[in-house]
């Protein structure tokens, strides 16, 4: 663990308090000489950012060389100068965010993935407060107690940053583990999720949340009550089903009573996923179901169930909560139809949307990243498919627009490829969705392209900048982006059965649309690929399980091999019963493992993994690599040690952008 700040031998010591970690050394360096593999392979300059509350400093979270994250402070009110006050150099722990808890105090939460206890990694994380310039850091989850039972995986959520007559105090989460003397359980001990007080200067706490067994979130209102808690339905072996059971509290009462049933605009509802709670109108806002698509509908939390829809559409999800400000303030919603759409509740948030969208260049998205605690100044972070992204602050009554921060200044002033929404047609007739990025300057036509089906599966593309894809069209391919059947987004039609259990129908609609770029003279039949990560590096491989001779080259990284693996590597975790649900059982799992099917492949197979992958176990390309090999066919495999899911480390990314390129181009031939 390398953690530099004021005392780093300290906060080294409170981290690794019980974190299992079992470090080992990563794969040597290697020099990359491709500049556009380093250049979209390093990470983003800003990574989260916050505006304290008076709106005079910045903290962000900034990508360092290789795996490193730096926190870096700007303080207005002296020279503006960004300073790091903080510095992650462990590869198997991150930095997620910081924010601000005062004016003079950050919250930090650091994650990280422990070394594989009886076959299992453990996820695990911890909140951390510290100075504005990096002094006085405090541990402020709790530690466990040397009586403990169990290692306590999680550091505790924070619920509200602003309380209510408790000025200087945070509201968090503790999992209270329970304790033993003798390998006995002592009695009495109170265990479970609560909720404290917590001074972020000394540490202290105060009891604001008595703990349960089976409460697993707690949601306040702006003024830091808890108002609302969740409790997942378990079976009798302990395993999640799925289900979960919401109670509320009026504002004034202690007691606890079942959210439901309820009425969305006279319209009975079978439950709603409250993330917000609207004290001033005591309602709690959330997601509920609406012609199988995702809304967003408030309930009052007054015993009567009524409720109104908030925003809802007939052809995508409404998918996302807009919040502002330092009391987590809902504000809005958006979704994703050929580009993200923002809309706003507040009038006066959707006018100031609307102008900055008209004055800022290329018509970007523009998001409210932070705001200050009277939301008079506001950074915002607008992006596009070819902008990066830069972060502005905004002074509401001076009505003046600053650029701050490019969140990718190594990419300022190179071309990129322009987005563009299609569709394609499906074997049966249905219209794909999809993103078609072309090279800069290229018409489009007799191209090497590339297929770059999405993760997920329950996911989908959006229009705006993707690194992937921009290096790819940095080096000449056209690239299609499919949100096949089983994608999320599109309500629950299209995700189906979903892209395990109807395998055949999503890789279907991705060989799809490699046929259409041939058919449409875009992509030339033998320079031809398909790429992807995740679910996508799945796809990627089983297409050649359908049609071996479409593809000529495949690129996978961290990609599902077996669906069998799947439920057998999710044992252990309390997840597994819901992991065994979407993969389900039957023909198809053998059909749609392509580890099974090796001996079908035709084109070159190039792998990638990190060895401390929770999402897809590394063994899933470990065994493919294997396969393929004994079958006689082309396989190269690079392995990450101790890299999780999204190799978060510039120097991976680039190194692997470079085999990536080097494969792709010894595969094709010359473009």
């Amino acid at each position: 663990m390398t953690v530099t700040a004021t005392s780093p031998a300290r906060l080294r010591t409170l981290l690794l308090a019980g974190s299992l970690l079992a470090l080992a050394s990563g794969a040597a360096a290697q020099e990359v000489t491709d500049q556009d593999a380093i250049r979209f392979g390093a990470r983003a300059d800003v990574l989260d950012i916050s505006l304290s509350p008076s709106g005079d400093k910045i903290a962000f979270v900034s990508a360092g060389p290789g795996h490193t994250e730096v926190v870096k402070v700007i303080d207005f009110t002296k020279d503006a100068a960004v300073k790091p006050v903080l510095t992650n150099g462990e590869k198997v722990v991150d930095i997620d965010w910081c924010q601000w808890a005062s004016d003079t105090r950050l919250v930090c939460q650091l994650s990280g993935m422990g070394g594989a206890q009886n076959g299992l990694l453990i996820p695990f994380d911890r909140l951390i407060a510290l100075d504005a310039d990096g002094g006085n850091i405090k541990m402020i989850s709790q530690n466990d107690s040397p009586r403990a039972l169990g290692f306590n995986q999680f550091g505790g959520d924070v619920l509200a940053l602003d309380v209510a007559g408790e000025e200087g105090m945070i509201l968090m989460t503790r999992n209270f583990v329970p304790e033993t003397t003798t390998g006995s359980r002592l009695g009495n001990e109170k265990t479970g999720l609560g909720a404290e007080l917590v001074d972020t200067a000394n540490g202290r706490r105060r009891m604001r949340e008595q703990p349960d067994e089976g409460t697993r979130r707690y949601v306040a209102d702006e003024q830091g009550r808890v108002r609302i808690r969740m409790i997942p339905q378990t079976d009798s072996a302990g395993q999640m089903t799925g289900t979960f059971l919401y109670y509320y509290r009026k504002p004034d009462s202690s007691s606890w009573s079942p959210l439901g049933p309820l009425t969305i605009d006279g319209q009975t509802v079978d439950s709603i996923i409250p993330l917000g709670v609207d004290s001033a109108r005591n309602v709690a806002i959330g997601f509920v179901s609406k012609g199988g698509y995702d809304a967003i509908a408030e309930v009052a939390l007054d015993g009567t169930g009524a409720g109104r829809m908030l925003m809802a559409r007939g052809d995508v999800d409404v998918d996302s909560l807009i919040r502002i400000g330092r009391k987590n303030r809902v504000v809005g919603g958006s979704y994703a139809t050929e580009k993200r759409q923002i809309a706003y509740f507040d009038p006066a948030l959707a006018k100031l949307a609307a102008d900055l969208g008209k004055a800022l260049p290329d018509k970007p998205l523009v998001n409210i990243a932070g705001a200050s605690a009277d939301e008079q100044k506001l950074l915002l972070i607008a992006s596009s498919d070819t902008q990066p992204g830069m972060v502005y602050l905004f002074d509401r009554k001076a009505r003046a627009l600053e650029p701050l921060l490019p969140l990718r200044p190594q990419l300022e002033g190179v071309a990129m490829g322009q987005m563009k929404p299609v569709t394609y047609p499906a074997r049966d007739g249905t219209q794909i969705p999809a993103y078609l990025t072309l090279p800069p300057g290229s018409d489009g036509k007799g191209l090497p392209a590339i297929v770059l089906p999405h993760g997920g599966p329950a996911a989908r593309d959006e229009w705006g900048f993707d690194w992937l894809v921009q290096y790819f069209t940095a080096k000449g391919y056209a690239v299609l982006q499919p949100n096949y059947r089983g994608s999320a987004g599109y309500g629950d039609a299209w995700y189906g059965k979903n892209g395990f259990k109807a395998w055949d129908v999503a890789i279907g609609d991705v060989n799809d649309a490699g046929r259409w770029l041939v058919s449409e003279g875009i992509a030339r039949p033998e320079k031809l690929a398909i790429a992807g990560w995740s679910y996508g590096g799945y796809a990627a491989l089983q297409s050649q399980v359908l049609d071996p001779a479409l593809f000529k080259a495949v690129v996978a990284i961290a990609p599902v091999t077996d669906l069998g693996f799947l439920g057998d590597d999710a044992r252990g975790y309390t997840n597994a019963r819901l992991v065994r649900q979407q993969v389900g059982e039957g023909p198809h799992i053998a059909a749609g493992s392509p580890r099974r099917h090796a001996d079908r492949f035709m084109a070159p197979v190039a792998l990638f993994h990190g060895t401390r992958d929770l999402n897809v176990d590394v063994r899933h390309s470990q065994a493919m690599a294997k396969a393929l090999k004994d079958a006689g066919k082309s396989v190269t495999y690079s392995e990450y040690p101790e890299y999780q899911h999204s190799l978060d480390d510039s120097a991976v990314r680039s190194r692997m952008l470079a085999e990536i390129g080097t494969f792709l181009s010894a595969t094709l031939g010359d473009k």
